[in-house]
């Protein structure tokens, strides 16, 4: 069950992003069960829609409620590089000195909608840390053929579907291996990051897109078999039957694989494909 914020703890939550202070928007006691029932665990992942502010909220209760029960080891995330981390940080702070150790790149990840997720880590005293593949190593993943023996064929395969389609069909052909490769190394630094972050008897949280938490494609195949992990897939709107459902049924990557979905709110509809070919007007299908 949702339970939205009210007006005036959503406008709070705005102004707070920016000064760098934490309100808690305590889980419904029912939310509490629903997160308690995949405990213990190493890993909890934790998978959003990017443009959804209630994955974000989602994720600030998570921080909040196992901090308060002493559970979280640490908060990874994918919006931030590897080797940045906040834990030569006290406390107390400030957003700008929080963003400047994990060298926040606030173009891609807005810091008012991610601020509130990390600031209430730092404040439990748990360390931040970036999880995602640094930029500088990504020519050379592109390059990497031997990332692609890391998936199964046919996850691998699906990869390849999803970046065609993730782009509009409208990438050369020549690019889908090599971005493919990067993909997977984003997932591999992800699982790397998290398992050397676990601690016993404690949980280090995981945020990051949808498509990296899902056991078959993303970094639940990269983790080590002794690690405990759990999913928890956060889903915009009321779930819609795929279109050929065998198709789908055939996939590797379904949100089903989930241990847990969490609805919230849809966002308002977008068109991506036409916002992606604004920004690359020279692409065609195909090439």
């Amino acid at each position: 069950m949702l339970h939205r914020a009210r007006p005036a703890i959503a406008a709070l939550t705005a102004v707070c992003a920016l000064a760098a202070c934490v309100v808690a928007l305590p889980l419904a006691p029912e939310d509490e069960a629903r997160l308690a029932a995949l405990l213990p665990a190493d890993v909890l992942l934790l998978g959003e829609q990017h443009d959804a502010p209630a994955h974000q909220r989602l994720q600030r209760q998570a921080v909040e409620w196992l901090a308060a029960r002493g559970e979280l080891a640490a908060l990874a995330l994918e919006m931030a590089e590897r080797g940045h981390d906040t834990r030569a940080l006290p406390r107390d702070a400030s957003a700008a000195q929080v963003q400047q150790a994990l060298a926040w790149q606030g173009a891609g990840w807005p810091w008012a909608n991610y601020g509130p997720v990390v600031m209430a880590a730092v404040r439990a005293g748990v360390p931040v840390l970036g999880a995602n593949l640094p930029s500088a190593r990504q020519r050379d993943a592109m390059r990497d053929a031997t990332l692609e023996a890391r998936l199964p064929p046919q996850a691998l395969a699906e990869q390849q579907r999803r970046i065609r389609e993730g782009h509009c069909h409208l990438l050369p052909e020549a690019q889908i291996q090599p971005m493919t490769r990067v993909q997977i190394a984003r997932d591999i630094a992800m699982a790397e990051t998290v398992s050397t972050a676990r601690q016993p008897g404690r949980t280090v949280l995981l945020v990051a897109g949808n498509g990296h938490v899902q056991r078959a494609l993303g970094v639940p195949a990269h983790l080590p078999p002794d690690v405990k992990s759990r999913v928890i897939s956060a889903q915009s709107g009321p779930a819609q039957a795929p279109a050929d459902p065998a198709a789908a049924r055939s996939r590797p990557e379904s949100a089903s694989d989930a241990d847990l979905l969490w609805p919230t709110p849809a966002v308002p509809a977008r068109d991506y494909c036409a916002e992606f070919r604004r920004m690359a007007p020279a692409l065609k299908p195909g090439q």
